[in-house]
């Protein structure tokens, strides 16, 4: 069974912080909620991560994980930014925003898109997240956490320690959680590309 832990979405208590980074270095899958609804979390060293998270979505791996990063230095680390990408991307982090792009050395293979090997990257403006981020010292390997024949991504910690209690390990709650997903714009070619419009403004990505 997940374990459910109800942490407070703006003060969260550093006990519980403690908890969720322990549980992700040692191999568990997490439930919790982002600026843009719900998702399932795992480390990146997590070799079973990646295909439970997977497993739980229905997908192929045709799929384009997305990192979860604290702040922009953590990015820049894990993808290829070229000078006009660099602007624009730090203009609009954090937010509601994904973007893909050539991914570095730094990203293990099976992260990668199997062709283009290229990774989503994120910097979510969300007062837990940034608080896990920062005592886990790297990103979270991420994926909305919508489920097979759905198409929004989860808001409610309640429903998902009801539906994948034997498939996740841990069920964070924080509060109201928006629906809405991250506007995603592939920027692995020379100009951006806008693959999904949400919650972030995409005009200042269109060409």
């Amino acid at each position: 069974m997940a374990r459910y832990l109800d942490i407070h979405p703006d003060n969260p208590q550093p006990r519980l912080i403690s908890q969720v980074v322990e549980a992700l270095r040692d191999d568990q899958l997490i439930a919790y909620p982002t600026d843009s609804g719900y998702a399932l979390g795992a480390q990146l060293g997590n070799r079973d991560g990646r295909d439970r998270i997977l497993g739980i979505r229905g997908l192929d791996d045709r799929h384009h994980f997305t990192l979860m990063c604290k702040d922009f230095s953590q990015l820049g680390q894990f993808v290829h930014v070229d000078n006009a990408a660099f602007r624009a991307i730090k203009a609009a982090t954090p937010g509601p925003y994904t973007f893909i792009l050539p991914a570095t050395g730094e990203v293990p293979k099976r992260l990668m898109h199997a062709k283009k090997r290229t990774v989503g990257v994120r910097i979510p403006d969300h007062t837990l997240v940034c608080a896990i981020l920062e005592e886990l010292g790297e990103p979270i390997l991420t994926s909305t956490l919508i489920l097979p024949g759905e198409t929004e991504a989860r808001t409610m910690g309640w429903e998902i320690k009801e539906e994948l209690d034997h498939v996740v390990d841990i069920v964070i709650e924080a509060g109201e959680t928006p629906a809405q997903p991250t506007s995603v714009i592939d920027w692995s070619g020379s100009e951006p590309e806008v693959v999904r419009r949400g919650a972030g403004d995409v005009e200042r990505f269109e060409v």
